[in-house]
């Protein structure tokens, strides 16, 4: 069985924040690796016909209420007392993941992005607050944001965005180890338990 972990990402969902955080124990336990998919959310919803909970759900009674109970449950489960809800939520991350991407799938351009999303609460749809985030982490800012722009980069990201629909993604976070899906940080523990048993 195959002991990667393909992680269906895009910055803007902070559940997908959220499963990040937590990804190095699970891998530490498990001995798997994490392969990171930079993909457009707002991509895969136009695709799927899916919705951002906020909208799909904002007309169910109690339903959002529940939806922030289990997000704080999870916070506090794993100590993960840094995260913010982005008062710029939504944010459009089209530049931020072609950013991704001209990094090379940078580890440290996610913790860095990540960060000013999900922590800082910084208006990450400003280009000036994003290339200050980057250049004080080390980044070179223009150079990154000039790759970012190139058609190689655009049609990758289409590329992984209409890639992942076709296995059967409708949202974010999406995991795939091998043919196996699972979505949602809360289908963390099953995605464990396949890797560990090979059973899903």
């Amino acid at each position: 069985m195959s002991k990667r972990i393909e992680f269906i990402f895009d910055f803007g969902s902070p559940n997908a924040y959220l499963a990040y955080q937590v990804m190095p124990g699970l891998l530490a336990r498990t001995g798997a690796r994490l392969s990171i998919t930079p993909c457009l959310l707002g991509g895969i919803f136009k695709a799927t016909g899916n919705q951002a909970p906020f909208v799909a759900f904002g007309g169910i009674k109690g339903k959002l209420e529940y939806e922030m109970l289990e997000m704080r449950r999870f916070i506090a489960r794993h100590g993960l007392d840094r995260f913010r809800m982005n008062p710029h939520f939504p944010v459009n991350t089209l530049q931020l993941m072609r950013g991704l991407i001209a990094s090379g799938d940078s580890p440290a351009y996610i913790d860095v992005i990540l960060r000013g999303l999900w922590e800082e609460g910084l208006n990450m749809g400003d280009p000036e607050v994003v290339a200050g985030l980057l250049t004080d982490a080390g980044f070179d800012a223009a150079s990154l944001f000039h790759d970012a722009q190139t058609d190689v980069v655009k049609q990758q990201l289409a590329a992984n965005t209409q890639a992942a629909v076709d296995r059967g993604a409708f949202g974010i976070p999406t995991f795939f180890v091998g043919d196996e899906m699972f979505f949602g940080k809360d289908r963390l523990a099953d995605l464990e338990h396949f890797l560990v048993t090979g059973v899903a």
